[in-house]
């Protein structure tokens, strides 16, 4: 395997983490009140799809040749992609919480200045 497939490789495992992370996600908001057996039942079917899907695709890449790294950079991925979306989350909460406060701090304002008319 060249050096390019590698790299490019990588880059689509890194890449496979960031949408393994969503589609969890999305599998997590589907299963969340259901009962134990369909959360078991969904999670297993939902497992297997994924890793067919990825093995699918290092078929595709490099004729189905599997390294340690591959699976490290979708670990790597999914991990960036949680801390990224917690600080973004974070972001938008503080914003929200200063956008409150600027339209506390104006209508506090208009309502002095209607006082003084």
């Amino acid at each position: 395997m060249t050096a390019e497939v590698q790299i490019f490789t990588l880059s689509v495992s890194y890449l496979f983490g960031y949408l393994f992370y969503y589609l969890y996600k999305l599998n997590y908001i589907i299963i969340k009140n259901k009962k134990r057996f369909y959360q078991s039942l969904i999670t297993i079917l939902f497992m297997y799809n994924i890793v067919l899907i990825y093995i699918i695709l290092i078929y595709k890449i490099n004729n189905g040749i599997f390294h340690i790294y591959f699976f490290i950079m979708i670990t790597l991925g999914f991990i960036t992609n949680i801390k990224v979306t917690k600080k973004m989350l974070k972001n938008v909460k503080c914003r929200c919480f200063i956008e409150k406060i600027k339209k506390k701090c104006y209508t506090i304002k208009n309502r002095g200045d209607q006082n003084k008319t």
